[in-house]
């Protein structure tokens, strides 16, 4: 088999205080947070995932949470100069970190930059002072211009942007101008998708009153088309970038690619030498996490080889492009007649295209859930 591009997820499971529409693995931040013990955890971690990875050099990185701007340079100065001594990393690495504008600060820009990380990805979500209050952001609409501004200046010139449409209360017109407003910063790369209701979370509690499906219906056409206008390629389902800018991470993920997972709450998944897949997950509370008497590992699962070709498409099919298909057989091991009931059956029904790539129509896309649920059943 084909060697299959190995990424690394590290998380941070801590937050100024959680969003009401978050269910990510994220705690309130205690009043110092536990730099130290947090990092010699994370190499402990990584320690013990060595024997799953062989020696595989790793393509992508990706810090997220929580928030882990709260972190500070130094964390990460000494977290990739160790994870050096047991990883290798490839010389054009991608390396990102997700930041939120309330915790900007210029040093930590730089001091980021200089311990190596190559990518920002802030966590905008919208300018407007009343939507974000709603969305019980900490920043406002000044410090979201502000982080943009100093991560440019700190020498970052691959990042991504962070918007949501549909907030509670939100018009046609307010959607655009927050679409606006993050496109005059030109980001290489933006994520701008509709904001959904998640089971345990405070929105699932109380409900906030979101537009009616026609408006957001009509916040997406007209977005999109602002989009293409400016130069940006629509590649997968919430995600937009110029040209060589997408996220090499997240392409890794949807082309069922393989990735370590390490911190509080972090998931892998890892194919094996004999063609066996492995999803591996951490225990989620840090308390729990940094208890050297407790294992970092939460739980293991093989996927099953009939399941295998069916969590690939279901990954690959929110790509625009889809998946080749001699990819598709590469990383999975099977033959595309081995998912064939299906796959025949999205064809019958105009959701799937098949040939050297395997893609979701125009219909498909815009019946992404129920496409995705044929291969469900």
């Amino acid at each position: 088999m084909p060697a299959i591009p190995l990424s690394l997820y590290i998380h941070t499971p801590w937050c100024v205080r959680k969003c009401p529409y978050c269910d990510f693995n994220s705690h309130t931040a205690p009043q110092g947070l536990p730099e130290t013990e947090y990092l010699n955890a994370l190499l402990e971690d990584v320690k013990q995932e060595l024997p799953q990875i062989a020696g595989r050099p790793i393509e992508t990185v990706f810090i997220g949470g929580g928030t882990p701007s709260l972190l500070s340079p130094q964390f990460y100065q000494q977290l990739f100069e160790r994870l050096a001594e047991h990883l290798v990393f490839q010389p054009n690495a991608e390396i990102t970190l997700e930041a939120n504008p309330g915790t900007a600060e210029a040093g930590y820009f730089h001091g980021y930059r200089a311990a190596g990380i190559n990518r920002l990805s802030m966590g905008i979500q919208s300018f407007n002072p009343e939507h974000l209050q709603r969305l019980g952001r900490i920043h406002d609409r000044d410090q979201a211009l502000n982080a943009i501004d100093l991560a440019r200046q700190a020498g970052f010139d691959n990042f991504n942007l962070d918007l949501m449409h549909g907030l509670p209360g939100q018009t046609l017109e307010q959607a655009l101008d927050d679409l606006q407003m993050a496109l005059s910063f030109e980001p290489p790369h933006l994520s701008w998708y509709q904001l959904t209701i998640e089971p345990n979370t405070e929105f699932y509690k109380r409900p906030p009153r979101l537009p009616e499906d026609d408006t957001l219906w009509d916040i997406q056409e007209a977005g999109q088309a602002l989009l293409a206008q400016k130069g940006y390629r629509h590649y997968e389902i919430s995600a937009f970038a110029r040209p060589e800018r997408q996220a090499r991470h997240n392409i890794n993920y949807w082309q069922f690619g393989d990735y370590l997972g390490i911190g509080a709450g972090a998931h892998g998944k890892i194919t094996h030498v004999d063609g066996r897949v492995e999803r591996r997950w951490k225990t989620r509370l840090p308390k729990d996490y940094l208890n050297p008497d407790k294992a970092f590992l939460a739980g293991q699962e093989w996927i099953a080889p009939e399941q295998i070709g069916l969590e690939c498409l279901m990954n690959a099919l929110r790509l625009r492009d889809g998946i080749p298909r001699v990819l598709f057989e590469q990383r999975t091991g099977l033959m595309l007649d081995q998912v064939r009931e299906p796959v025949e059956r999205a064809c019958s029904l105009g959701l799937l295209d098949v040939g050297e790539q395997i893609r979701a129509t125009e219909r498909g896309q815009q019946y992404l859930n129920e496409l995705l649920a044929l291969f469900l059943e």
